[in-house]
């Protein structure tokens, strides 16, 4: 089984860790180094209910649900300096990447990840895929995150297509919602890919 564009597609737009970087062990691995530090279990379900949200929602969740002394904001800065001291542990999902090698010249191309501009920049840099995207949209660049489609229509926006020619390719349940807001064609990549093992911005 691969994965496929769609034949109405004019543009492509991809969610970034989980979809383009197999990044989510990295981040895990750094949530339950803090846990350890500061007292409080990183539990899987976050990553499902929460995938695609910045970083600062991660961290404001566990600070009130384990009544945690640190502040939000400095466990944003802690936990992401563990992931960019970590990026390098990252690799990509070859099963989208090819799609994105494929298609570079042919069809436009963005990311529009829930990641901060540095952590987008560094994994791409890291994958060495920087140069293959016309736009990169990240949590830095909008107000409204996933669920919100503001993501999504920025990367269209930015790519001169209009919304409903736009297919996107996500793993995380809030940016597929984000993106069928808009009318946009959605592949959910999950069931296409063979996640690694390497050790969750």
């Amino acid at each position: 089984m691969e994965l496929r564009i769609d034949p109405h597609a004019r543009a492509l737009i991809f969610d970034l860790d989980g979809t383009l970087s197999d990044s989510l062990p990295v981040h895990v691995t750094n949530w339950n180094q803090l846990g350890e530090r500061f007292g409080f279990i990183f539990e899987d379900r976050l990553v499902y209910e929460m995938t695609g949200k910045p970083t600062i929602m991660f961290a404001e969740r566990l600070v009130a649900e384990n009544n945690l002394s640190i502040t939000p904001e400095e466990l944003v800065k802690l936990k992401q300096q563990a992931f960019w001291d970590a990026v390098h542990l990252v690799k990509p999902i070859e099963q989208v990447v090819k799609i994105v090698k494929t298609y570079y010249g042919k069809l436009p191309m963005s990311v529009g990840t829930g990641a901060s501009r540095r952590s987008a920049s560094l994994q791409l840099e890291t994958l060495g895929l920087t140069h293959y995207f016309d736009a990169i949209v990240t949590a830095d660049d909008v107000e409204r995150h996933k669920p919100d489609p503001d993501t999504f229509l920025k990367c269209a926006l930015l790519m001169g297509v209009a919304p409903t020619s736009c297919q996107v390719f996500e793993d995380g349940v809030l940016g597929m919602e984000a993106a069928r807001t808009v009318g946009m064609m959605v592949t959910d990549v999950r069931p296409f890919i063979n996640y690694g093992s390497c050790a969750l911005s």
